[in-house]
């Protein structure tokens, strides 16, 4: 945790301010995110602000139980534990549900969603919440369309440095890490086929690509495949690729990405990973089904033998950058908690103000948290003079002029 912290200078920031100014003050703060030394790093944070803070594991895969001890010793409540199956994940939940909270942090909008069936009375007076994941505001927003969402939601993962800088850095190198991990491949040479191109696959794609991986994209939104083939990728359909591939990644946040369908056509030896957030893009059911035998060949490597053929299934389909790694590296955590905690303060500021609904991360408070990382770097940037300011706030294209 000490070893994170040095690497997260802007959160270090927001926890020296947060200690004097105190803006968290009697508030009951809860997080479901993984449990590991960076979020430690921004339960301090909370805890130092002011707030009685619980936490509990959006992957039970992704836990680090010695943070987790370490925090119960700082007299956080914690309800993680590594490897706890679905009844105990769905307990932990529950407990942070009955503790009450006023606001809560999300990765999967998993808590929130829970408050709403289990309390609905208490969302209606809570601060309101924020959600770290695509995956989890796609939950929201249909909550919302459908008149469910009690609260105010902050679409943290839709700031720009969360997109820029956690999405395409963090799971970019994240996920080969955990691939490399738990496999001890060479990626040089060998076929990736990377499932989306958002901009977590973007990030993934330049990753292999970086280490020698001859990369192929399959996307299905045609913007998405042109940009990928304009930066220089090999865009083909998914079922194209699967008898090609040696290492196949899901990342694009939907179900039954590959399918029965795709592992038909897999050579023998192919590794299947998941960088989505659900364990839902892999068909696991089906791969089970058109198995003749399974087993663990090495910690979180489970072969799958199809006949004269065997496919190697990562971290039983889970987010592998968190299974079999560490997840994002600090730094890049650094600007994604920073976040989290001043919108967490934009939330108490804010208070009767915002409704219920899903709202974006102010542009102010997204440019400050890439000021403050800027200056942590020792990076200096240039500034509008007052006439360049001017000429920006006037400036009225002519009518022949695109807008």
């Amino acid at each position: 945790m000490a070893w994170a912290a040095r690497q997260m200078p802007v959160l270090a920031l927001v926890r020296e301010r947060f200690a004097v100014e105190r803006p968290l003050d009697g508030l009951n703060i809860g997080l479901c995110l993984h449990v590991t030394a960076e979020t430690a790093n921004l339960v301090r944070t909370l805890r130092d602000g002011g707030a009685a803070v619980a936490l509990c594991a959006a992957n039970p895969l992704s836990t680090q139980d010695d943070a987790a001890a370490a925090l119960v010793r700082d007299g956080v409540e914690v309800y993680a534990v590594h490897s706890e199956d679905a009844g105990r994940y769905d307990e932990h939940v529950a407990a942070l549900v009955a503790s009450g909270p006023d606001i809560t942090l999300d990765d999967g909008a998993d808590l929130i969603t829970v408050l709403h069936e289990a309390r609905p009375d208490h969302v209606a007076g809570m601060v309101g919440a924020t959600e770290e994941t695509t995956t989890g505001l796609v939950r929201l927003r249909a909550m919302d369309a459908a008149g469910r969402l009690g609260c105010p939601v902050l679409a943290v993962n839709e700031s720009r440095t969360e997109r820029a800088f956690n999405d395409r850095y963090g799971t970019g190198q994240s996920t080969v890490d955990g691939i490399l991990r738990a496999t001890n491949v060479l990626l040089a040479g060998a076929v990736v086929v990377v499932v989306g191109y958002g901009w977590t696959g973007t990030g993934v794609a330049r990753s292999a690509h970086g280490l020698g991986a001859n990369v192929i994209v399959c996307e299905v939104d045609p913007i998405r495949a042109l940009e990928a083939r304009m930066a220089g990728f090999e865009v083909c359909s998914s079922l194209e690729a699967a008898a090609r591939g040696d290492i196949f990644i899901t990342v694009t946040g939907g179900t039954g990405v590959l399918t029965r369908a795709h592992f038909e056509c897999m050579k023998d030896g192919a590794i299947l990973a998941n960088a989505g957030h659900f364990d839902v893009e892999i068909d696991l059911a089906a791969l089970a089904d058109m198995a003749q035998a399974h087993r663990e060949v090495r910690p979180l490597v489970d072969e799958f033998d199809l006949g004269g053929r065997r496919l190697n299934l990562l971290a039983r389909g889970r987010v592998v950058n968190l299974a079999a790694a560490e997840g994002h590296p600090s730094a890049v955590m650094d600007l994604s908690f920073a976040t989290q905690a001043l919108a967490v303060e934009e939330l108490v500021r804010r208070r009767g103000e915002l409704g219920p609904g899903v709202h974006p991360v102010p542009v102010a408070l997204d440019r400050e948290v890439a000021r403050l990382k800027l200056d942590a770097l020792g990076v200096t940037i240039d500034e509008l003079t007052p006439e360049q300011a001017a000429y920006a706030r006037a400036w009225v294209p002519a009518p022949h002029e695109d807008a």
